[in-house]
């Protein structure tokens, strides 16, 4: 089983005397060069299609100081490929764990392994079964276990049965996870559950780390004025806020983003990243940012 299952990664964070950096947007910066389709699928084709461009650009996150890359999976996982006409999920998350581990070598570099909500991340009512639900999971996470990743970053949840079927997978088969949360404007999941019920829930597990993604910067300070944060927390916000007739546009600024790190930083996140808009120059923002408050 993954060496990883065995102690926190992010118990790293305190050694360094920093958070770990995660990533930014994979599919995001896929569909602004024209390469995601138009279907369920969405990120998961350029893959197969454009895999010299996923690969560059997780090394630029490496380059630009990300200790995290994550996997173009965030629609590979079964119930998604096949709404698009496509069976072998199994060749997509073999092949952007390949790409991750390509660009990754011999780096001090983590792979988590991205495990999107099965249905649409901002979908609210479930149209798929439990089982269902439950076998689109256990395929999914094994096989990015199966290949290589180091543990399974669940992204975006916004629905509790989701979550607790995740859960108790990954705990059943000693799988490193982290959940990461989507929630509204009045700290609820998509499925009604408060924030704090689900951190409460998370508390008894065996996750890594709990954070919260996709969200706005106003949404995260509210969420961490209102609730005590799990031991191991972290996040990496939505940079989109506005849209340009049909294209979206990257409303926070490099220097915006870094304003929230500063305004959270002192509640010891155990990692920062970014979420849907963003690009390299965040993280190597962040990671400079960071660098220079050790040398202080």
């Amino acid at each position: 089983m993954n060496f990883l299952s065995e102690f926190n990664i992010f118990n790293f964070s305190k050694r360094i005397k920093r958070p770990l950096i995660l990533d930014g947007a994979m599919g995001s910066l896929l569909e602004k060069k024209g390469l995601t389709a138009n279907d369920s699928a969405w990120s998961a084709k350029a893959n197969i299609k454009y895999p010299e461009k996923v690969l560059q650009i997780h090394k630029d996150y490496i380059f630009a100081g990300a200790d995290i890359i994550t996997t173009n999976t965030f629609r590979t996982n079964p119930y998604s490929l096949q709404s698009a006409g496509i069976k072998d999920y199994k060749k997509y998350v073999k092949k952007a764990v390949e790409l991750a581990k390509e660009a990754k070598k011999n780096l001090p570099v983590f792979i988590a392994g991205s495990n999107a909500p099965a249905e649409d991340c901002y979908q609210v009512q479930r149209t798929i079964s439990r089982k269902q639900l439950e076998l689109n999971h256990s395929n999914h996470i094994e096989a990015l276990v199966e290949y290589g990743c180091h543990f399974i970053l669940n992204e975006t949840q916004s629905h509790f049965d989701e979550i607790k079927i995740i859960s108790k997978y990954c705990e059943r088969n000693n799988i490193p996870y982290v959940i990461s949360l989507f929630f509204d404007e009045n700290l609820n999941l998509l499925s009604g559950e408060k924030v704090t019920y689900v951190t409460d829930y998370l508390s008894d597990s065996a996750v890594l780390a709990v954070g919260y993604n996709c969200i706005s910067d106003k949404l995260l300070l509210k969420l961490i004025n209102q609730n005590n944060l799990y031991k191991y927390w972290g996040f990496y916000l939505n940079c989109f806020g506005k849209n340009a007739g049909s294209e979206k546009v990257c409303s926070i600024s490099v220097a915006d983003y870094l304003v929230t790190i500063q305004e959270v930083i002192n509640f010891n996140p155990a990692f920062i990243g970014a979420c849907c808009g963003s690009n390299p120059e965040f993280i190597k923002a962040i990671k400079s940012f960071l660098d220079g408050r050790i040398k202080h």
